[in-house]
């Protein structure tokens, strides 16, 4: 019971917060502004709600739904967030941005030949687009497309050389691969780039990057 009224007593409060914030806010772009700033505070029930209402002011508005669409996979609601991604995909077909977001939703989801799918299409549309290769990257791995992995993950770092994520996925496909001294030299040009993940412990904070567990456990044998 007393769980009951404090879950019903939290959800007040979210709501009762919104609403205040709300009230001073008109136009579809202060919500989204709004949504965004919930979201970098990790308020992302209200920062659902923001957005949501950007979306109903403002429906021919594809950077809205975007938003949106992410914020949903942020929390969790992966249909939710498919949904709203693939109704700015069929206002702009060519955004690559929306497929971008579309393909992780897929990838974290487990659904790999969609991920694969729109991920290429993504980097179709635009071809120096690191999202799109480093995701492909993780796909093809899971699926255990070993060479295609390691060259879709190498491309990704060329085009971020100070994210140390695509050297991370690159590093696991070479070690899955069976050539474990170029995984292990792989993965310190990413130690070089940001030292935690020298550290097994830090290397749980992967899965935000669309690592699954399984993943992460073959970093932390190589990080060894």
């Amino acid at each position: 019971m007393y769980k009951t009224k404090s879950t019903i007593l939290s959800c007040l409060f979210i709501a009762l917060n919104f609403c205040t914030q709300a009230a001073a806010t008109t136009t579809a772009s202060e919500y989204r502004q709004l949504g965004l700033l919930y979201r970098q505070q990790g308020r992302q029930q209200e920062a659902i709600a923001a957005m949501k209402k950007s979306v109903e002011l403002e429906p021919e508005n594809i950077t809205g739904k975007i938003n949106l669409g992410w914020t949903l996979h942020l929390s969790g609601q992966e249909q939710q967030a498919a949904k709203y991604l693939w109704q700015a995909i069929y206002q702009q077909p060519l955004q690559y941005s929306a497929y971008n977001a579309l393909g992780i939703v897929y990838l974290v989801d487990g659904n790999l030949p969609a991920a694969i799918a729109t991920h290429t299409w993504a980097a179709i549309l635009k071809p120096k687009n690191e999202i799109a290769f480093y995701n492909l990257s993780l796909s093809l791995h899971r699926l255990k497309i070993f060479n295609i992995a390691i060259a879709t993950a190498n491309y990704a770092a060329s085009l971020e050389p100070n994210n140390p994520h695509p050297l991370i996925a690159s590093a696991i496909a070479h070690w899955d691969s069976g050539k474990h001294n170029l995984a292990k030299k792989t993965y310190q040009k990413a130690i070089y780039l940001d030292n935690r993940y020298k550290n097994s412990s830090f290397l749980i904070n992967l899965k935000q990057a669309a690592f699954t567990q399984e993943q992460i456990n073959t970093a932390k044998i190589i990080a060894k």
